[in-house]
């Protein structure tokens, strides 16, 4: 059921913009990550899953600071947008 509507998402973004773009890599790893972690919340047990999901959050993690540091305003309208938190910095 929550799988349906990360797919509806995509294949809206699909059709707007290039599915090379930061934005729609970002919203692909989001999906993966929401996904994940309700995964890891019935199999609390399963590791490669964790390892998995802290290398998607990397990776997200790093597209974010390019994005910040490229276009300021896009990254502000994609963090409201998918409701996540702005990074910290170090």
């Amino acid at each position: 059921m929550v799988k349906n509507a990360f797919i509806l998402v995509i294949s809206q973004e699909k059709k707007e913009k290039n599915p090379g773009s930061v934005e729609f890599q970002i919203l692909n790893f989001t999906n993966k990550i929401r996904r994940l972690t309700s995964h890891l919340e019935l199999h609390r047990k399963d590791y490669l899953s964790q390892r998995g999901l802290r290398k998607i959050l990397g990776k997200r993690q790093r597209l974010l600071s390019y994005l910040s540091k490229k276009n300021g305003i896009r990254y502000k309208k994609l963090i409201n947008q998918l409701d996540i938190r702005e990074s910290q910095t170090r």
